[in-house]
């Protein structure tokens, strides 16, 4: 049932983990690492898949890389990588899988180079989320320049999973953008 809230178009309203994603979580801020590799390591799980089917799988993630502690998914061995091939709760793609070791070691790297990821990623927007006010989804491009250029860093540091289009989703989750459509209740926040 709905609660009278008007929401971009992409959220399914009988879906209360999407309605709760969407409110709580699409746009707003981020600046912890943790929370920021985790992102990262998900919207890269996403790719070729929706997003729900990610985010139903969430709490499954964490449970298998370790509540996304960069530190513990840079030390995993191939062993414990392989292992998560058997887990039906993540998706069970490999270079998705092995991708989680090499993005924390090139994290790592980032943060020892910037003092933090939210450095380093921040920088991409001047210090400050991008507002914009699409009208309709249409109006929602699926890259940008910055995207573009975070990409390509990430790509020459490292990193897989980590396309212009994926990548401006993660803008778009971590709040470095802000895309909800000009009639949703959030763009009035």
């Amino acid at each position: 049932m709905s609660d009278g809230k008007i929401r971009c178009g992409w959220v399914n309203e009988s879906k209360p983990h999407y309605v709760h994603y969407h409110d709580h979580e699409w746009g707003v801020p981020l600046h912890g690492d943790q929370k920021l590799f985790e992102m990262l390591i998900l919207e890269g799980a996403q790719a070729g898949l929706s997003w729900e089917t990610i985010l139903k799988r969430r709490d499954n993630y964490r449970a298998a890389f370790k509540d996304f502690d960069i530190a513990a998914c840079a030390a995993f061995t191939d062993e414990e990588l392989e292992a998560r091939m058997s887990d039906e709760g993540i998706i069970r793609n490999r270079l998705k899988i092995w991708s989680v070791r090499k993005n924390a070691l090139a994290f790592i790297a980032i943060q020892t180079e910037f003092g933090s990821f939210d450095a380093y990623l921040w920088r991409f927007v001047d210090g400050a989320p991008k507002l914009n006010r699409p009208q309709t989804l249409k109006d929602v491009p699926a890259s940008t320049p910055e995207s573009d250029a975070l990409s390509k860093d990430l790509k020459k540091r490292g990193m897989s999973f980590v396309g212009s289009t994926i990548l401006y989703a993660y803008m778009q989750a971590v709040g470095l953008v802000d895309d909800h459509v000009a009639t949703c209740f959030k763009a009035a926040k």
